[in-house]
């Protein structure tokens, strides 16, 4: 590709510091390009680039790790006082220090949606986690790990592949009064209110350093929305979900937690399901349909499974697992990604099965109007 013809920018930014920080940051990204590619940057980018530097530096709004404190509070509805996981002020409040803007890159610290289906499906159905060692791949703030350990997960692991977000979520299991453990996969400590926190990036892991672990349950929301990194993450998935238990483990595992159970589960509670029935309800079906799978999304757009991926609902004969399981919950954002990753479990011989529509959490956040659980998939992973 030759160089790049001379042209004309023009360059229009409004004043205001509330757009200061996304002018620096595209001005710095718009002068790299240019220098990359060996072109002359406009002076008067440099001198605006300048500008916001020096006199924004002192601005939190400009600050990458700007922190600011939410409170999720999981109100239970009538009906579920019987649950487990319901206080008996049949409210939840989880304090969480979060990114203050994620649009600055700091996504490690912000609450995702499918974080939250994912807590609200632990609280709907303590039953699947309770008393069983449970693993959380990505992390993140460690709603999902708070809400383990409020249902008496036996044992609590929580990973992240970024050190400030780790460091983060420390802070946050603290101000929920939960205990640290920060030893390594192979160093286990215990003790009340116990959650461990693990340095994991995806990449880096090995059979050799997670051999010890051995989760009953491994999570994980929204993890495949970067195709560059969904080989790691499978690799990972496997490695967790095919590591084997010793006869006195298994002696002392109680499955509760297999698919065959938690259909009754979802009987349990069905009827504080239809609290909720008015609401519109567009998530997949995931029927089986041979060696291909269609499917249709909230907005209706379809697409196919790659590599002849077969994803069975739940209402399929499939039988009770003997091994861990890995739910993981997220949002179709990009078809190709979701996809790719089919393709990648296919050839990891890992069994899908999809639980959007047999395992409905209850809405315990009616108050969060920019929470839409419809468009979240629920799916379990399982090795044979």
């Amino acid at each position: 590709m030759g160089p790049l013809p001379e042209q004309s920018i023009e360059w229009s930014m409004q004043d205001g510091k509330s757009h200061a920080p996304y002018g620096r940051n595209f001005l710095k990204k718009l002068i790299t390009e240019v220098e990359l590619n060996h072109g002359v940057v406009l002076d008067e980018l440099y001198e605006q680039y300048a500008y916001y530097m020096t006199s924004l530096k002192d601005d939190n709004l400009v600050k990458g790790n700007a922190r600011v404190c939410k409170f999720i509070s999981f109100l239970f509805p009538d009906g579920c006082s019987g649950l487990p996981s319901c206080p008996n002020s049949r409210k939840l409040v989880v304090p969480l220090q979060c990114s203050l803007n994620m649009l600055e890159g700091d996504t490690g610290c912000s609450v995702w949606p499918s974080s939250l289906f994912l807590s609200e499906f632990i609280l709907s159905f303590p039953e699947l986690v309770s008393n069983k060692s449970c693993f959380e791949v990505g992390s993140g703030v460690g709603l999902v790990g708070i809400c383990l350990a409020h249902v008496k997960a036996s044992k609590v692991i929580l990973s992240d592949g970024d050190l400030s977000t780790l460091m983060n979520m420390k802070r946050n299991l603290e101000y929920n009064n939960l205990n640290i453990g920060t030893a390594g996969p192979g160093r286990v400590t215990e003790g009340p209110n116990m959650v461990k926190c693990i340095h994991l990036p995806w990449e880096s892991a090995s059979e050799s350093g997670l051999q010890d672990l051995r989760p009953d349950v491994i999570l994980g929301a929204d993890v495949i929305y970067d195709p560059v990194c969904l080989p790691h993450l499978v690799r990972l998935l496997k490695i967790l979900l095919t590591q084997k238990k010793s006869c006195s483990q298994k002696q002392n595992d109680s499955w509760q937690g297999s698919l065959s159970d938690s259909i009754s589960v979802d009987d349990k509670v069905n009827h504080i399901n239809r609290w909720n029935a008015n609401e519109k309800d567009d998530r997949l079906d995931g029927k089986v349909n041979g060696a291909k799978q269609a499917n249709t999304n909230a907005s209706g757009d379809g697409f196919d499974a790659c590599g002849g991926k077969t994803i069975w609902d739940s209402t399929s004969s499939c039988g009770a697992r003997e091994g861990p399981l890995a739910y993981i919950a997220f949002i179709i954002r990009n078809v190709d990604t979701f996809n790719q990753f089919l393709s990648l479990v296919d050839q990891a011989n890992i069994t899908i099965t999809d639980l959007t529509e047999t395992l409905k959490p209850i809405n315990l956040l009616p108050y969060m109007q920019s929470y839409d659980r419809s468009k979240v998939r629920l799916l379990v992973l399982s090795c044979s």
